[in-house]
């Protein structure tokens, strides 16, 4: 589940439903660690430091991936060859890499087979 999902859910959007099944499987969430920064900033922005450490602690109840340097490298190779911004490539590829579906509200990801595109709708 990308960032957008997350936000989603902890702000219980109208499609917070469906990334609340994807969190239910918690053996098989791969949280790329861009996702805890980006999801930590805007909870900050937006609500409380303590909201926002609170999210983090729920998201660690998956896996949570680091940035190493091969998966930089297929991050880079993800942005240019399907023209996405840092850090889509790198949840990207961190989802890849685990041989994870990734969940998202991110019209960037359209298209691509390993994707499933909530609408916001």
């Amino acid at each position: 589940m990308d960032s957008s999902g997350w936000i989603e859910l902890f702000t219980d959007g109208p499609q917070a439903d469906r990334f609340l099944a994807v969190l239910q499987a918690e053996d098989a969430l791969v949280i790329p660690a861009i996702s805890i920064l980006e999801v930590f900033k805007w909870i900050l922005r937006e609500h409380s430091e303590a909201q926002a450490i609170q999210a983090v602690a729920v998201m660690q109840r998956g896996l949570v991936v680091d940035l190493d340097t091969q998966l930089a490298i297929s991050a880079a190779q993800l942005s240019h060859a399907l023209r996405l911004p840092m850090s889509g490539s790198i949840i990207l590829a961190t989802a890849r890499c685990h041989q994870a579906r990734l969940y998202t509200m991110d019209a960037d990801f359209q298209g691509l087979s390993d994707v499933e595109l909530i609408s916001k709708r």
